[in-house]
């Protein structure tokens, strides 16, 4: 799912009645420019625990959104983690939250978004929460609705878009 051609501009000019629109701030980090998928959630905070547990499984072209409380103190994903998307067929991660390893994740077939990155990983102790509902940046994103980003933004749909 996540390699056809499209650009949020273009989808917001065209269904601008069916979207929501995150708040700015988010930077690029994955390999994938543009991607989009159906949405998975987890709800943690300063434990990536259930971000590996998620990534472990298979992503049939998913987007991980995660809400990580926007903590600015721990990085809640690597290249390990990233590698694993890859790997499981993921489309992407958004993270409410930050990275580590981006110059490695940069170079990876995955679309990754976060608010930026910090050296020191995490915590684990499997706390967490598991497709859920989520707030942040102005939007709350469901399990199986969709996400469609790229470097102009990020854009949520109740359903599936059209793409030309």
């Amino acid at each position: 799912m996540s390699t056809i051609n499209f650009k949020t501009a273009d989808l917001c000019d065209d269904y601008s009645d069916q979207l929501e629109i995150v708040e700015p701030g988010y930077l690029s980090f994955g390999g994938l420019a543009a991607f989009y998928g159906p949405v998975s959630t987890i709800k943690c905070f300063e434990d990536n625990s259930k971000v590996r547990e998620q990534l472990s499984e298979p992503g049939h072209g998913r987007v991980l959104v995660v809400d990580a409380g926007g903590s600015k103190r721990c990085a809640m994903l690597g290249d390990l983690l990233a590698q694993k998307g890859v790997d499981n067929g993921w489309a992407g991660v958004i993270m409410y939250g930050l990275i580590r390893d981006s110059d490695d994740i940069s170079r990876m077939p995955i679309g990754v978004k976060a608010l930026g990155t910090h050296p020191k990983k995490s915590e684990k102790k499997n706390m967490g929460f598991i497709d859920m509902s989520v707030t942040f940046s102005g939007v709350t994103f469901k399990p199986g609705d969709y996400v469609y980003a790229d470097h102009d933004g990020i854009i949520l749909s109740h359903t599936e878009l059209p793409l030309k």
